[in-house]
């Protein structure tokens, strides 16, 4: 998932399901900084979401998953 990716689609998640920066840390269980700086900056900005920060936001919100690099399954 490319830095764009994230912004737009845990922006457009949150929208969509009338959620705030808060309402998703506690569903995931991330800070809630944390979370309002993904959807700002995606994964290329000053905070970078770990793999396991990304695989909650997935599973919470049903974010697209991100292609499997090859040799990664």
């Amino acid at each position: 998932m490319t830095d764009t990716d994230l912004a737009h689609s845990l922006s457009r998640a949150m929208r969509r399901r009338h959620l705030t920066a808060q309402a998703v840390a506690d569903l995931t269980g991330i800070r809630t900084p944390r979370i309002r700086a993904f959807a700002e900056d995606g994964t290329d900005g000053p905070v970078r979401p770990t793999p396991e920060e990304l695989a909650e936001l997935n599973d919470a919100l049903a974010l697209p998953r991100p292609a499997d690099p090859l040799g990664e399954r």
